[in-house]
């Protein structure tokens, strides 16, 4: 008989405590989207779920500026790989690749431009008679 009440009461209990934390989830995500929290939890789990690294990361982790050469990329890149290689970590090394494979793709979109324009004088040149 004490069982039996002692199980009710248990059982009873943990209803209420799973309403109680039920409710205050409710309000909880409430006031979160009143206060835009909830916005900006999603972007930066977004953010975070496509691990594309940014062109400003990119640049940051390198050490260069939007005026900086491919040459001096390159330099600096092979300077950073180098140093961790040898004394440094793996993550590091492999955020330098990251960093420089982004910034690759940076520097052929704008010489790509230039590429078939050359390509097309090229064309342009041979096709003339002589």
């Amino acid at each position: 008989m004490a069982a039996k009440i002692l199980a009710n009461l248990i059982v009873m209990g943990s209803g209420i405590l799973v309403r109680g934390v039920v409710q205050a989830y409710r309000q909880a995500l409430q006031n979160a989207s009143k206060t835009g929290v909830a916005q900006e939890t999603l972007q930066n789990a977004v953010r975070r779920g496509s691990k594309v690294m940014t062109e400003q990361e990119a640049r940051q982790i390198l050490g260069v500026t939007e005026q900086s050469s491919w040459e001096e990329i390159t330099q600096k890149y092979d300077n950073m790989f180098e140093r961790n290689a040898t004394n440094g970590s793996f993550y590091l090394q492999s955020k330098v690749h990251r960093a420089k494979e982004r910034l690759e793709t940076v520097y052929q979109l704008k010489d790509q431009p230039i590429q078939v324009y050359q390509i097309w004088v090229a064309t342009v040149e041979s096709a003339e008679p002589k």
